[in-house]
């Protein structure tokens, strides 16, 4: 029998192992900005073209390369970082594998320029496919210049599997943040497409923080620094009041490598207990400085994990640093034992249940015997009002997979009287009520239903501002004053590039420069007390978030405009508020989910219940 086990060509090894280094643009570009770094870079640029799928350049002024070491480098395994085993223990600079370039240079287009300092000429090295196709004598500065173009030209599957360009850029982004967070001494421009995206001169941290993110959250950190005889802890964690809905800034660094631990994460996120709600994430940059003996990064080819020594050790100095950064400047909640805090406060804001384009369908009126607002139509609409619920019956959704609760619910609970003598109002007598500010409890024919208010509402207005940006604009309120709002460099390209369809929902905001914009106006309906730059920010980060579901501009605005705009759990709601709630979820083409998939309602059966009491 013929023997059937061979060695694979170099061409094909270096493709092999180009997968488990290079997934993506940003992958190419986290590789050439650490090499860059690790060659005395003190001044980097990056240039990159359609999200990096057409060109990616790294130019910096480091100490450049021979050219014996220029061709070497493009070799596997081939590395200045380390000689022997026992220095993968030691290990100070970013990258050490050997594999970076090869595996780059085995699915791309790469071209090199690279002069040392002592020489008068630079040499350039063009490789196609791990092939050399040129080596030649070229004028250039001291440094080196990595140009990477076509990438995956040869791996049609994984060309083909690449995100749309937006998404493609926003990990971009996230790779150049973790370089440039961690080297604030080292000067950084960005372009793409020939737009200088973010230009960074050295600084220190804190400066460098306020240069990526912008200025709004230069008054939102506390710095940290403590420091024991296992490790050095240095950065800024944001304050509890710059928490957001979504996980975004959030970094973590061992010797200037960021790194991802779930492990590390909740013990920041525990040092912020009873400071922030469950659903919002904390913002921190923190640093960890430790003897690379007592830890191992040759974990996992991205290196963006490793293994600490006694990392129990290290859970526990994280959350009493930060716990005591935090009692420090007077962010620990203070409790007034003489207040009742049943009766402190009064929730007299109502959230806009409603869009402005059913709003000349609804009006508030003050009824002297019950004092509390209810959502109307007007008197000259009625007929408007009751085709909102026309076709509820005739949505096509199957019987047999309807509950018949629901069926019972949009059948009867919820018909509308037509007497235009009295206010219109649910037949039902069963009126909702409120349980811990975020769920709706009301009954039904066979026993009862929870809603989930902020869920229910989100529903509400995706299917509404879907059908705007679909069919037509919103109607907008003009601001007394403008407002402005500064957005760091990442986030301002991206409403750029959506600010018509930001526009059609209701916004009126213009461009000013500088990562500055204006705001006109904002979609009528909105709430009077709203934090409008807040929600633009939650919009442009929801929006960003959703990028990798490929849901097409207008969904995704829609749904990002649904989270940052809706009523929140914790919200107090009146009577009138959730009935105009629940008749409007049920208006839905889909009832059921948020538009992130959580449910809007469950439903106990009075059976069920019964059956739970008569357990012995």
């Amino acid at each position: 029998m013929p023997d059937i086990i061979q060695l694979l060509p170099d061409s094909i090894a270096n493709q092999i192992a180009a997968g488990e280094v290079i997934q993506r643009p940003a992958s190419v570009i986290k590789e050439l900005l650490e090499n860059a770094l690790d060659a005395g870079g003190q001044n980097i640029k990056l240039i990159i073209k359609d999200a990096g799928k057409t060109s990616i350049q790294v130019i910096d002024d480091g100490k450049g390369m021979s050219e014996t070491d220029a061709r070497m480098a493009f070799e596997r395994h081939a590395t200045s970082k380390i000689r022997s085993a026992n220095d993968l223990f030691c290990i100070k600079t970013m990258g050490f594998r050997g594999e970076a370039l090869a595996s780059i240079a085995a699915i791309a287009h790469v071209e090199m320029i690279t002069r040392q300092e002592t020489e008068e000429v630079a040499n350039r090295i063009y490789i196609e496919g791990s092939h050399v196709v040129k080596q030649e004598k070229v004028q250039a500065m001291p440094g080196t210049s990595i140009t990477v173009k076509n990438l995956f030209y040869n791996v049609p599957a994984r060309r083909k599997f690449l995100k749309s360009d937006p998404a493609e850029l926003k990990h971009i982004m996230d790779e150049f943040h973790r370089v440039v967070l961690a080297n604030p001494e080292i000067y950084f421009t960005f372009h793409h497409n020939g737009n200088e995206v973010y230009h960074l001169p050295k600084a220190n941290l804190k400066q460098r923080i306020v240069g990526v993110l912008g200025k709004n959250i230069n008054d939102k950190l506390v710095p940290v620094s403590e420091e024991t005889e296992v490790v050095l802890f240095s950065g800024f964690i944001g304050k509890p009041e710059a928490a957001r809905k979504s996980q975004g800034d959030q970094y973590i660094f061992v010797n200037k490598r960021f790194i991802k631990s779930n492990y590390l994460n909740h013990a920041i996120r525990v040092a912020y207990d009873e400071l922030i709600t469950k659903d919002l994430f904390p913002t921190y940059f923190l640093f960890l400085e430790i003897d690379p003996a007592n830890i191992d990064i040759n974990v996992h080819p991205t290196k963006t994990e490793i293994k600490f020594e006694d990392e129990r050790l290290i859970y526990n100095y994280i959350r009493v640093t930060l716990k005591h950064s935090l009692g420090q400047y007077s962010l620990t909640p203070m409790l007034d034992f003489s207040i009742d805090h049943n009766f402190a406060y009064k929730f007299s804001v109502e959230p806009a249940l409603v869009p402005s384009s059913l709003e000349n369908k609804y009006r508030k009126e003050t009824y002297p015997l019950e004092n509390e607002a209810r959502f109307l139509p007007e008197r000259a609409n009625t007929k408007g009002w009751e085709q909102i619920y026309q076709g509820l019956q005739q949505v096509n959704r199957p019987d047999h997979i309807i509950p018949e609760e629901v069926r019972t619910m949009e059948s009867e609970a919820f018909q509308m009287s037509t007497d235009e003598s009295q206010p219109l109002k649910a037949v039902s007598a069963k009126e909702p009520y409120q349980l811990h500010n975020m769920y709706i409890i009301h009954q039904i024919k066979s026993g009862m239903m929870i809603i989930d208010q902020s869920a229910a509402h989100e529903r509400i207005l995706y299917e509404q501002y879907l059908e705007i940006l679909q069919n037509g604009e919103f109607a907008s309120q003009k601001e007394l004053f403008p407002r402005t709002v500064e957005l760091d460099p990442s986030k301002s390209s991206i409403l750029k590039n959506i600010l018509p369809k930001v526009n059609a929902l209701g916004f009126e905001i213009e461009e000013f420069g500088h990562h500055t914009f204006i705001i006109h106006g904002t979609p009528s309906g909105l709430d009077n007390g709203a934090d409008i730059e807040g929600i633009v920010e939650q919009l442009i980060s929801q929006y960003v978030n959703n990028l990798e579901f490929e849901l097409g501009i207008e969904e995704n605005l829609a749904r990002s405009m649904a989270v940052s705009s809706g009523v929140k759990r914790g919200k107090k709601l009146e009577r009138a508020e959730m009935m105009a709630l629940i008749d409007l979820l049920f208006a839905c083409k889909m009832p059921y989910k948020s538009p992130s998939g959580k449910n809007c309602f469950i439903m106990y059966e009075l059976d069920e219940i019964v059956k739970r009491f008569n357990q012995q």
